[in-house]
């Protein structure tokens, strides 16, 4: 449920709506735009029934929230999130690009991406220290030792860190080299994880899982925002249909939906959505089109020798004409690189 107050509401009764929620043990959540104040209610709604909200001072009206996610949802926010990393910021008017291997192999390896990306413009680096893989004798990724050469490289070429963690012994060990933490397709709903990452407080870069629908890619969100971090980005990366032709089937229609569900921002990952080179460019410039915030990429210096995903995988002079052909829909969209 949420309460819709009036205009011109004072702060006194704001508070005092707050403080009958709060007595009735439930959770108010405040989101004030320029006109209009909404204090959205956490809770068994029943424990206010007979409170009559609706004819206290200030309330205009009443509104009920079907939706089983509740600080996601666009009713409880009126505002759009807008997540600030450093000096990037993720959503608003920008259209930010995430970009680098899909693992970090060694040293030299991402040290040589990083300088070609930031001549390029990335101010966010990816790279997997640890890689969730479907054959158990795939390379699983350096561990500690990647995320410190990650680190070394970002910080050499003034770029952010981004990079996934598998589960909370990972998280535990990524915190210090990361400013973006990733949760993978596999464990968007891992729910104790979701629930970990929440209480660290940095930007959660939420990968949409292979098989799940919005709904359910939303409560995950949930229960990262419950635990009072809101700094969440979502990315749609594909789901799993019928057709081979591709690795996924980008669910491009999830965009507008979401726009309409939720405050969140949306990223678009054109590498995993097809899992072949030649379609991810084509792929990021429906993603400018459709009016998502960002992209991430998977780049690699010499993709045929990739130990995880090369055959997704661009060029960094492949990803250089990538950003020039979705310049001008950017323009055409009002988003600025």
């Amino acid at each position: 449920m949420i309460i819709v107050m009036k205009p011109n509401a004072g702060k006194k009764e704001i508070d005092n709506i707050v403080d009958k929620l709060h007595k009735a043990g439930l959770e108010a959540h405040l989101s004030t735009g320029k006109e209009l104040t909404i204090i959205g209610v956490i809770g068994d709604k029943r424990l206010v029934a007979d409170a009559n909200l609706e004819l206290m001072p200030g309330v205009d009206r009443l509104v009920p929230i079907t939706e089983s996610y509740k600080l996601v949802n666009r009713k409880f926010n009126v505002k759009e999130t807008v997540v600030k990393v450093g000096d990037v910021e993720i959503g608003g008017d920008r259209f930010v690009l995430i970009a680098g291997p899909c693992a970090v192999e060694s040293e030299e390896q991402i040290f040589q991406t990083a300088e070609k990306l930031s001549k390029a413009g990335v101010k966010i680096l990816r790279g997997g220290a640890f890689k969730p893989r479907t054959s158990p004798y795939s390379f699983q990724g350096l561990g500690v030792e990647g995320l410190k050469y990650l680190r070394a490289a970002a910080d050499t070429y003034g770029m952010l860190v981004i990079s996934e963690v598998t589960g909370i012994p990972a998280l535990q060990d990524a915190e210090p080299y990361v400013d973006i933490i990733q949760i993978g397709a596999r464990n968007m709903q891992n729910f104790d994880l979701l629930k970990e990452v929440g209480r660290t407080q940095k930007p959660i870069f939420l990968k949409r899982g292979m098989s799940a629908t919005i709904d359910e890619w939303l409560n995950a969100a949930e229960y990262i925002i419950r635990e009072h971090n809101n700094q969440v980005i979502l990315c749609e990366r594909g789901i799993r249909t019928f057709e081979t032709a591709t690795r996924n089937t980008l669910d491009i229609s999830a965009i507008p939906v979401l726009r309409a569900k939720t405050h969140l921002p949306v990223f678009i990952d054109p590498s995993h959505a097809c899992g072949v080179k030649d379609y991810v460019i084509p792929l990021a410039r429906a993603a400018a089109a459709v009016d998502c915030d960002g992209l991430t990429v998977e780049v690699h210096p010499n993709p045929d020798r990739a130990l995880s995903d090369g055959a997704q995988s661009l060029t960094p002079e492949d990803f250089v004409e990538l950003v020039r052909q979705i310049k001008p829909i950017l323009d055409v969209m009002g988003r600025k690189l």
